[in-house]
Parts: structure tokens; sequence; C-alpha cells
């Protein structure tokens, strides 16, 4: 399915594209019944599960999903979503389907169905969403390695690098000073994959970033 947008313009909020979420994945047919239980949006993309049960309750039969003690199955989507012009678009993707974007949470996965077969797109879905929930999220002055060296964009690379922050507009911002050069460098949350804690240094404030603006004014 392509890309679907409003042009009348009345998604506008947080809460206008969660209600749209809603009322998309609740539906009735002649048959089945289709209700939204949970809806978490990461960047611009949400993520949903929705519970599928039949209109005269007999146990739903699916050719991906092992169906419920009480008949029914409940299996996960995505959501693409962006502004074109200020008109809210959609793109949604159902997890067998084989999606790309892979974050949806853990408490989400938890109310999905169990899958029939292993090696399907849906499982390497959820295990790639496992993946990504399992990614450090590394505190003020923890030393990192990662798991492979990262090239930056005046073509140097670094794998050893302290966690630290800075300021902007008001409001605190993740970075990173490497190691060999004491430079800082924003790194994505995929580049922490397989990384390694080699040392904690917990503290309120960050003695890294002092040091480097110290060096700056020398």
């Amino acid at each position: 399915m392509g890309w679907l947008f409003y042009t009348d313009r009345r998604v506008k909020s947080y809460a206008d594209e969660k209600a749209e979420i809603a009322r998309l994945c609740t539906f009735e047919t002649d048959t089945r019944k289709t209700l939204l239980l949970k809806a978490c949006k990461v960047s611009s993309t949400w993520y949903a599960a929705a519970k599928v049960t039949n209109v005269d309750g007999s146990p739903v039969e699916d050719a991906t999903h092992v169906t419920d003690d009480d008949g029914s199955i409940t299996f996960g989507a995505v959501v693409l979503t962006r502004y074109d012009d200020a008109c809210w678009g959609y793109k949604d993707v159902e997890e067998s389907a084989g999606p790309v974007e892979s974050c949806a949470p853990l408490s989400l996965l938890a109310l999905l169905s169990e899958l029939k077969d292993s090696d399907s797109y849906a499982h390497a879905w959820r295990q790639r969403c496992r993946d990504w929930a399992a990614i450090p999220d590394y505190e003020e002055g923890d030393r990192i390695k990662l798991a492979a060296p990262v090239t930056l964009s005046d073509g140097s690379t670094c794998q050893i690098v302290t966690a630290t922050q800075y300021r902007r507009g008001g409001q605190k911002r993740r970075c990173y000073r490497i190691e060999e050069t004491v430079g800082l460098v924003r790194l994505s949350k995929a580049s922490l994959a397989g990384s390694e804690l080699l040392s904690s240094a917990k503290s309120a404030s960050s003695p890294v970033l002092a040091e480097f603006f110290a060096g700056k004014g020398s």
C-alpha cells in the first residue's frame, strides 16, 4: 500500500495522530472485529498492537500467528507518517509484510501473539525491535568502546568515546568525547549497538565538557 494524505489538514498534533491511528486500527466486518490495544510513536513512526476476534466467537485462524487461549490473535503494525505542506499522511505495514522500521518497544511486543514460523518476516522484525531495545542508554561520564570504529564526516574514525552533553536552545543534548582527539561527536543510537561499557563515572555535571572547552581556550 502507498501513502495516503489527508488534504483537509484535520491532523495537526500528536493527539490527532494517535486518535487517527486508533481509528485506523479499530473496525468491524461481517465476520471479524479489530481493536487497538496499544500505540506508541518513535520519531515519526507509530507502532501498534491490534487484537482480532471473530464476531461469532469462534477461534481466529491465521497463517502467521498462533491463536491465543481466548480465540483471538494480536498482530503488530508499523505506520509511517509524515507531513507534506501541512497535510498529514501515513503508510501502514503489517508485521508479516516485512517492515523496515524496527523500534517498537518491548511493552508492545509483549502484547503480540506467538508466531508459527521462526523464519517469518514477523519473527525477524520482532527480533530487530528487541535488538534495538537492548542498545544501552549510557549515562554521563560512561566510557564506551563501540563495536566497530565509526567513520566521521572528516574521514577520521573513533571507537572509544565518553558520554557527555552540551546545551542548545536551553536543552541538554547527548554527545560523546572522542578519546584519541578529545573532540566531540554526535552518535546515533544505532551506532551504539553491540558497544561495551569500559568504565562508569556517574556525576551530576560533565567534567568532560569542561575539559573540552578549557582546551579550546588554551
